[in-house]
């Protein structure tokens, strides 16, 4: 398995530009690879110290059998706290039992809980250029965890060991919304396609199809990557965000006037938004989208509670945390846009910057050569220890 997957291992063999032009939001598509390639990504004994390790409340924690949600007390028992709070506990025998009669166990946003996912889950946002959020299903048996459904995200599927057979029926409502005007209708009786997912394959499936997912009697392990492309409908609510600097828009609706009042007032509003939807209205509300992603939470500690954020050698290795970040050029300076916030540098810091982008751990010492001879290395280090200041930059 590559030390950092990228969204080009998954659609492999299919370039990176032909998964957004040909399958991204249109059709399903499976990426056969061979078995093992995802196994030390999460395996099994990892995914057990999780769950002894954290205290994992349910729904982020739970059960699905036949269809349905296993109730969390059936499994789990709150535990009272010194402070008079509960705490959840894992029961081992209910649960075993659970797992035993062919329960899946579901477990969200495990890319919090183990590097090697929080470091794919960051590294495709970085590719995506959208948040994405990694859940994970293990399980035993001859049952299905969930009845066919569809999902208000885009996902692709990695099974990392063993297998499960998978029913996709396909769209019944182009590209459907959490928040929708209506659901989409029935799916169809039958299929468009049917397979097994073997270890090593990957699945994409796009938001609106409906599919059903079956256990075949063998220990599964799979990861589901959720991811929301932005849609017109947010660039329509960024753009009402922006158009409160405009008193036009701040001010009261005339619903005691005249006619007369509302029809100017409509006319007056509606030519205020067409000026707004410029030819570039698409790339700025993207732009903007990317450089106010949060930061992903890392502390290098113990350096970062320090007055010198940074370990003292170069051979340590640092990480931004802000894998949609947005590097502008200009002016003989460089911006960075990231979590909200905007600094601007010398056009010299432009390679450091740029070697960071990714978000993948970068050498301090390879860094400062590369900001050489323009930046000596207390510059180079400086402006790293600026941005771990501010929660964009981790070292270790």
């Amino acid at each position: 398995m590559p030390t950092s997957l990228t969204l080009a291992d998954l659609v492999a063999p299919l370039e990176v530009s032909q998964f957004f032009s040909q399958v991204q939001g249109k059709q399903h598509r499976r990426f056969p690879g061979p078995a093992g390639r995802f196994a030390e990504l999460l395996p099994w004994p990892a995914l057990s110290a999780i769950l002894r390790q954290h205290r994992l409340e349910f729904p982020r924690l739970r059960l699905a059998l036949d269809g349905e949600v296993v109730p969390a007390t059936s499994y789990t028992d709150s535990v009272q706290t010194r402070r008079g709070g509960t705490i959840p506990r894992l029961r081992n025998q209910p649960l075993i039992e659970q797992l035993r009669a062919g329960a899946t166990l579901v477990l969200d946003s495990v890319e919090e809980l183990c590097d090697p996912v929080g470091d794919l889950a960051r590294r495709l946002e970085h590719d995506l250029r959208e948040r994405t959020q990694v859940n994970l299903y293990a399980g035993c048996g001859v049952t299905h965890g969930f009845d066919v459904h569809w999902d208000d995200h885009d996902a692709f599927i990695i099974q990392l060991t063993g297998r499960k057979f998978w029913r996709l029926h396909g769209p019944t409502r182009p590209a459907p919304l959490h928040r929708d005007v209506e659901p989409p209708g029935a799916p169809p009786a039958e299929p468009i396609d049917e397979f097994m997912l073997e270890a090593g394959d990957v699945l994409y499936v796009p938001r609106g199809h409906w599919h059903d997912v079956a256990a075949v009697g063998e220990l599964s392990l799979h990861l589901t990557i959720g991811f929301n492309p932005a849609t017109g409908v947010d660039l329509v609510t960024w753009l009402a965000d922006k158009l409160r600097a405009d008193e036009l828009f701040r001010r009261d609706l005339p619903r005691f006037g005249p006619a007369a009042d509302r029809d100017d007032r409509s006319a007056r509003l509606r030519e205020a938004i067409i000026a707004a939807l410029t030819p570039g209205v698409v790339d700025r509300f993207l732009t903007d989208r990317d450089a106010q992603a949060p930061a992903h939470p890392r502390l290098g500690l113990p350096w970062v509670a320090t007055a010198d954020p940074l370990p003292e050698g170069d051979e340590a290795e640092v990480r931004l945390l802000t894998p949609r970040a947005v590097l502008q050029r200009g002016d003989g300076r460089v911006t960075l846009l990231a979590a909200g916030r905007r600094f601007v540098f010398a056009a010299a810091a432009a390679p450091v910057l740029t070697a960071l982008l990714d978000g993948t751990p970068q050498p301090v010492k390879t860094l400062v050569e590369l900001a050489e001879p323009a930046l000596d290395r207390a510059t180079v280090r400086a402006l790293l220890g600026e941005l771990t200041t501010y929660g964009l930059l981790a070292a270790g």
